[in-house]
């Protein structure tokens, strides 16, 4: 099937056109509303990647990339607090059983929007969320510094660092109870209307079948790199809804530019992750146990990685062009915050830091201060 025809795309253009884009100026200035999330939800695209035994599409990565650059285009706030909710919904397909059957069902069916609480864990080795054994189940505390989605969401997966060093990934319902606390919402130069809080952690428990996942900090660190390298379908969308604004002439070396960077950094988030020597079956002999899913190791790995951090900075700078170039074109006029070119703008610069890591942000900067990074040369 061709891409444009797949069902949830033609959906997805059909709920951008017909409600996201028309509200845009409007949601920017105020909240998403609970109707734009109730119209996400029937539209199917919350169970896009979510496997057809439990309700969900079983999409290829390609949908899921092409529904998420029309949406993060339409209305960028709008698509912040849906894409949350893929990484619930990946986490449990592989997750604890108890908890599988009881939500992956309705958060693949759109029954039930999830948000996320985790990347505070970039921080390690500081502890911002500390988890430890409390009677049968687990006790939480400390502080998640962002959590987008509040009062949208119905449930959120949570997680902290135990004493031991491990990662603990736990459901549970979004809202305040005792030991969970939300801060007034952020106000933010973009994205203020995905409604993003700060959660405070004191003595909140949660049973032992709230867990979805346990894993040492290392290997869920290893796979977590992994998905940071990749360039987000948002960057291209934000950029083509900006060249959008332009005329043929002032857009088509740019749309060239960014076709070329969108085909690239396909390619490389569907290429298989290089593996350490003696990883995989048969490792443990090694003395150092299987590679984690998702480990950068062995001679390729430098090769692997700083292609995919030029591609997410060179894509950075096509953004960067385009809206800025939007904003030239509009004038005067793309100062005022009813402005489409001037969100974007906004909504690109979100975007540089969505995501980031230590690692990312270093190869920006040198990319920013004229230095190409490893695997940068054109092709």
């Amino acid at each position: 099937m061709d891409l444009t025809s797949h069902p949830l795309v033609v959906r997805a253009r059909r709920l951008a056109t017909d409600l996201l884009i028309p509200e845009a100026e409007r949601v920017d200035q105020e909240w998403v509303p609970a109707g734009h999330i109730e119209a996400v939800k029937r539209s199917g695209l919350l169970g896009v990647a979510a496997p057809v035994e439990y309700g969900g599409a079983g999409a290829p990565p390609a949908v899921l990339r092409e529904t998420a650059e029309i949406l993060s285009g339409a209305c960028c706030a709008t698509w912040f607090v849906q894409t949350q909710h893929h990484t619930p919904v990946q986490t449990l397909a592989r997750g604890e059983r108890a908890v599988r059957d009881r939500l992956l069902g309705p958060l693949s069916r759109g029954e039930l929007l999830s948000g996320v609480a985790y990347a505070h864990l970039r921080s390690y080795p500081r502890r911002p969320v500390r988890v430890r054994r409390e009677g049968t189940g687990w006790r939480f505390d400390g502080t998640v510094p962002w959590y987008t989605g509040w009062g949208l969401n119905d449930v959120m997966l949570l997680a902290g660092v135990t004493d031991c060093d491990e990662v603990l990934f736990a459901f549970a319902e979004a809202r305040e109870q005792p030991g969970l606390r939300a801060s007034a919402p952020m106000r933010l130069a973009a994205l203020t209307a995905a409604r993003t809080v700060s959660l405070d952690l004191d003595g909140f428990r949660l049973p032992a079948e709230a867990v979805a996942l346990r894993t040492p900090y290392d290997r869920w660190a290893a796979g977590d790199r992994v998905r940071t390298l990749t360039t987000s379908p948002a960057v291209f969308g934000v950029a083509e809804a900006a060249l959008s604004l332009l005329d043929d002439a002032t857009a088509a070396p740019l749309r060239s530019r960014l076709t070329g960077l969108r085909e690239r950094a396909y390619a490389l988030a569907d290429a298989p992750v290089p593996q350490a020597r003696g990883g995989g079956p048969g490792a443990e002999g090694a003395g150092r146990g299987p590679a984690p899913r998702g480990e950068l190791a062995g001679e390729d790995a430098d090769d692997w990685t700083g292609e995919r951090l030029a591609v997410r900075a060179q894509a950075y700078e096509v953004l960067r062009a385009a809206t800025t170039a939007a904003v030239v074109a509009g004038g005067g006029r793309a100062m005022a915050l009813t402005s489409r070119a001037q969100r974007l703008a906004r909504e690109g610069l979100f975007l540089l830091v969505q995501g980031q890591t230590a690692e990312s942000r270093a190869a920006h900067l040198r990319t920013l201060g004229g230095a190409p990074a490893a695997g940068a040369q054109d092709r």
